[in-house]
């Protein structure tokens, strides 16, 4: 039996494309958790400005095709959040939260998502921004 012979340039290209697949999967395992939760926030924020947008329409129909544009940046924001938090602890509030979208509703989520994207978008060097009060009410 012999297998077949590929051509210089059928090689050269199934060898370009081997070495992108594993520059990409090598990118994506280096992202660090902080950089997902922010990502994932990317879409969080693009949710709640359209749910926003959606809530000061009048046209019923168009703030029901807003509203579904809303629900699909939060669905976007699942799987991202998900990796954010197998990799980083601290973000398990932000993806547990995402993971309710199917389940409650979205107005219902916002304070959280507004809260927990604040601290992902405002962390410095992966680490979360500490509390502006010390637990208890007291600074010292």
């Amino acid at each position: 039996m012999t297998s077949p012979v590929r051509s210089r340039p059928g090689r050269i290209v199934a060898g370009v494309a081997a070495v992108v697949v594993a520059g990409s999967a090598l990118a994506a395992c280096a992202a660090s958790a902080g950089d997902l939760a922010r990502s994932s926030c990317t879409h969080v924020n693009a949710s709640i400005a359209l749910y926003d947008k959606a809530q000061h329409t009048t046209d019923p129909v168009a703030a029901k095709a807003l509203t579904a544009k809303a629900y699909i940046e939060l669905l976007a924001a699942i799987p991202i959040a998900a990796q954010a938090a197998y990799h980083d602890i601290q973000w398990e509030s932000l993806s547990a939260t995402l993971s309710e979208a199917n389940r409650v509703p979205e107005s219902e989520l916002v304070p959280s998502l507004r809260s927990q994207c604040q601290n992902a978008d405002a962390s410095v060097f992966n680490q979360q921004p500490p509390p502006t009060t010390a637990p208890g009410g007291n600074s010292g």
